[in-house]
């Protein structure tokens, strides 16, 4: 066998002047591989479930019916029918092609790290770990392969070390043990490491490595003895869908050449064949196929028991395998696999080294000793990879009771007891106990899931960048202005830095500087494409990859301060925009809605949907409409009740299917009609907001005639438009909402009536710092689908004083008997320090919960952070609970003392929502302004 210092100066050789890569074949180098399998290779386990060949039936019978039918015997289908079982689903059938494992899982690396930057994946971490070190073992008397060697995550730079930190702050949360080491420090833990180019590493002696044989054997065996049934060499070749009397297409049944399984759910949890599984039943599932590959080492002297290790700066990660390593990481020019194979089980693609000599570089600078150390052999598979590096989960929007449970980006061994648990509660109650909506399907816009652009440049782009720093304010290059508004060619032109939403480009904030358009993708140069020159978009967010403040804090901060002395006007176009009409409208409205909406029509009522455990799958206003002749799209055609719903943009699909799916769980007959397309939508806000729009809208904007939360079809500078008198950023101000046609003549006059009160454009950026200042919420993270209203201190919100009926209602009124045991608390600290979520909240030096989301308030000049406590105790969390206790925030490991608010620290009366500010207000804007 070669040395793999020798394999890395072979492939670096033979390179020509003029190309950066090459390869032993004559054939040239592609971004994609129509590879067929080559002959098995070997892989560093000491068993796979492959059996000698025998019958090539199934191995038991198919029922004639199921209560659920999991699809792929890999992890993520082993952990589903596990769980599914342990709920007591026990009539439940598991079916795989092949052989369990045989398709991705056998292949697997297999690690796992409890640390991630997200608590929902750090409880899911959790969850494998015990189920795999723990109840496996103890339910069947099986050892499952774990292994608890430690990881140890290596930092270069302080950027990165900055990254650790902010894990193990939020670690301490979930009790994980870590530990910041020194170069010194870490060299003692790991002799053979290289520690002169380190700035410092993350200890986490609790990790280790899981083996996907003896795991998936063991979820089989205990989901059989809890009556579940797995059958293998059993491959599907149809689902049957059928559509019931309401027009809904819903599972019926799976077909294979061996007969046909009666059931209202199919789980897909075919990996990389799970597209191909999705187009029998009219179910796009957005995932690639890419080649992703390891080398395992001969014997390293010295390497036995050392702790796994991930240099993501090198982009390579090194685990052991008894007394040799395996070597693996993320390139920028991965090959993809288009011509998905059927036939292709426990097999393996020839290992490309120029594509992968990168790692073997990164690992043998990690540890030396690697350079004169014999490969024994190559692991090239084929792996599943998404547009966000995330799984796909949930049931599917096309087919009711076809879920998904695939896409795990190489994390399914790792992340698949706890998704596979959230999957099994999901299926058998209708939605999942944490908040899954980051693995949502229902996260990605319609329009997407099936644009082979949009899911091959972004899967690329979050594959390359799988090792990267994650930086509170990062955007995505690849597939970019996939929907814009009509305002996105004047505001680029002004400078304006965008963020990219659910495919739409939305205002971030705006450079002083010029244009910064967003440009093709350009692969980050990889199969010799150009890359982008002088790129200034990609410049300014270059700037942003930074745990400070970034250089253009003073810009956000003006244009906050101009929207609260003065006026900004915000695009806000990329809001959902729906109707909600029909024959059973208001009894849907009264049931979806967490407020009484059905108020006087002209009314528009902040409120929440929730699920049935009170939870909050949204936020959002509903506006009620005058019946009438359609005037599309400002009104639709009602001849009874008529809503109109604008929703945050992010998430517009999610909220457009919790609605159809409750319609149809209900049997409402109600219309849901979507013209988020066809109609822009711009927010004018500060206390100048009513002199400026009075001079275009042809309606009295004063106190008496257009009072706060109420709306009107208007006027503006001869346009037809929808003025609501709302806020999100806690000043004066309304939302036009604008026919596409109207939106550009409309926005001009708006900035010319504005000139002279220096009205400027303001983004995101702004929005986020304005409305935490407020205490407004923000759906997703400040307010989740396991946080209720209650908890989240939105109450008033909630119809509770009525004797309406709505969905989840009686969770919350059993919560409120019962009292609070969490709730969200306001903090402030008195130092200038930045701070982005996750820095861990600790009540008298006790962790009590984390920051979901923090900021800067400019007006109060003070950084602000929001989070759930909770009492350690598990007692009620009630105003003297927080006022009795000394609360700090820790940022990186450290700690800052914090105040506690119960209510918001600005304007806690909210008079600047309904125009009152103090007579002097003018002189002490222009004071500050000096």
């Amino acid at each position: 066998m070669a040395f793999l210092g020798t394999a890395v100066r072979k492939v670096a050789s033979c390179r020509p002047a003029l190309s950066p890569l090459c390869r032993s074949a004559t054939t040239s180098r592609r971004y994609s591989s129509s590879s067929e399998p080559t002959t098995e290779k070997s892989v560093p386990y000491e068993n796979v479930l492959k059996v000698e060949e025998g019958g090539s039936g199934p191995t038991k019978p198919l029922p004639k019916s199921a209560e659920a039918v999991v699809i792929g015997g890999g992890s993520l289908g082993c952990q589903t029918v596990y769980h599914l079982a342990k709920m007591g689903m026990t009539n439940v059938v598991l079916l795989e092609r092949d052989r369990l494992t045989a398709g991705t899982t056998w292949h697997t690396a297999g690690l796992l790290w409890q640390l991630r930057p997200s608590d929902v994946e750090v409880e899911l971490l959790a969850h494998t770990r015990q189920v795999i070190s723990h109840d496996l073992e103890q339910e069947t008397g099986l050892e499952t392969g774990w292994i608890q060697n430690g990881g140890l995550f290596i930092a270069s730079n302080k950027q990165r070390l900055d990254e650790y930190k902010r894990l193990m702050s939020l670690g301490k949360v979930y009790g994980i043990e870590s530990h910041v080491l020194s170069p010194a420090e870490t060299k003692d833990l790991y002799p053979l490491m290289n520690v002169d180019d380190l700035y410092g590493t993350l200890y986490v002696p609790k990790d280790g490595t899981m083996d996907p044989a003896g795991t998936c054997t063991t979820l089989s065996r205990a989901a059989t003895a809890r009556g579940a049934t797995v059958i293998e060499n059993c491959p599907v070749t149809g689902i049957q869908v059928s559509t019931d009397d309401m027009g809904v297409k819903r599972v019926k049944a799976v077909e294979t050449f061996h007969g046909t399984i009666q059931t209202p759910v199919v789980v897909n949890c075919a990996g990389v064949w799970a597209a191909k599984l999705g187009e029998m039943a009219g179910v796009k599932v957005p995932l690639v196929a890419m080649h992703h590959a390891y080398v395992v080492t001969e014997r390293i002297e010295g390497i036995q028991n050392m702790p796994n290790v991930r240099d993501h700066d090198a982009s390579v990660y090194l685990r052991l395998q008894g007394d040799a390593l395996s070597v693996g990481g993320y390139e920028q020019n991965p090959v993809f696999w288009d011509k998905v194979s059927d036939k292709f089980a426990f097999s393996l693609f020839d290992l490309d080294w120029d594509v992968f000599m990168q790692h073997i570089e990164g690992a043998i600078n990690r540890v030396p000793a690697l350079e004169q150390t014999g490969i024994k052999s190559t692991v090239c598979g084929p792996e599943s990879f998404t547009a966000d590096h995330k799984p796909l989960m949930g049931e599917a929007p096309e087919v009711r009771g076809f879920f998904l449970g695939c896409g795990f980006n190489s994390a399914g061994m790792m992340l698949g007891g706890g998704c596979g648990r959230e999957l099994a509660h999901w299926i058998i109650h209708g939605r999942p106990e944490k908040d899954m909506y980051g693995y949502d399907i229902r996260r990605f816009h319609h329009s997407l899931t099936d644009n082979n652009k949009w899911i091959r440049e972004r899967s690329h782009e979050s594959y390359a960048k799988n090792y990267s720093v994650v930086f509170p304010f990062d955007e995505p290059l690849a597939s970019r202005n996939m929907r814009t508004d009509p305002f996105h060619k004047v505001l680029t032109e002004q400078g304006c830095v965008f963020q990219e939403r659910h495919g739409w480009e939305r205002p971030g904030w705006f450079n002083q500087d010029g244009a910064a358009p967003v440009l093709d993708y350009d692969w980050y140069g990889a199969y010799d494409i150009s890359k982008n020159q002088n790129y200034k978009y990609n410049e300014l967010l270059g700037k942003e990859y930074t745990f400070d403040y970034p250089p253009h804090h003073h810009v956000i901060k003006n244009e906050c301060l101009t929207c609260r002395h003065g006026v900004s006007v915000f695009n806000m176009s990329y809001f959902g925009k729906f109707y909600l009409t029909g024959p059973d409208a208001k009894k849907a409205a009264d049931w979806l809605f967490s407020a009484d909406v059905n108020k006087i029509p002209g009314s528009t009522v902040y409120t929440c949907m929730l699920n049935k455990r009170g939870g909050s799958e949204a936020d959002l206003t509903v506006s009620r409409l005058e019946a009438g002749a359609a005037n599309l799209p400002l009104a639709p055609e009602a001849n009874g009740d008529a809503y109109y719903l604008a929703i945050g943009g992010g998430v517009a699909e999610h909220n457009w299917n919790h609605i159809k799916t409750v319609l149809q769980d209900e049997g409402l007959n109600c219309q849901l009609t979507d013209y988020s397309e066809d109609m822009g939508m711009i927010s004018i806000q500060g206390p100048k907001s009513r002199e400026v729009l009075q001079e275009i809208l042809d309606t009295d904007l004063s106190n008496e005639a257009f009072p706060f939360s109420t709306h009107k079809v208007c006027n503006a500078a001869g346009h037809k438009v929808r003025a609501m008198r709302l806020s999100f950023v806690g000043e004066l101000g309304w939302e036009l909402h604008i026919p596409k046609d109207s939106c550009l003549p409309v926005y001009q006059a708006v900035m010319a009536a504005g000139a002279k009160h220096s009205i400027i454009n303001a983004g995101y950026r702004a929005i986020d710092s304005l409305s935490i200042e407020k205490g407004y919420r923000h759906w997703h993270a400040d307010l989740r689908p396991d946080d209720t209203p209650l908890e989240a201190g939105l109450a008033f919100t909630c119809k509770m004083k009525s004797t309406i009926p709505f969905l989840g209602r009686a969770s919350l009124e059993k919560q409120k008997a019962e009292g609070l045991r969490r709730r969200i608390v306001c903090f402030t600290i008195d130092e200038k320090v930045p701070m982005f979520g996750l820095e861990a909240i600790f009540r008298n030096g006790v962790p009590v919960g984390h920051l979901r989301r923090s900021d800067y308030g400019f007006f109060i000049d003070k950084q602000i952070g929001y989070g759930y406590i909770r009492n350690p105790d598990g007692g009620v969390v009630n105003a003297d609970f927080i006022k009795s206790g000394k609360f700090t925030l820790e940022r990186m490991g450290v700690v800052y003392e914090a105040k506690p608010h119960l209510k918001s620290p600005f304007d806690p009366s909210n008079n600047r929502v309904k125009g009152i500010y103090p007579d002097n207000y003018h002189n002490v804007y222009k004071a500050n302004a000096q």
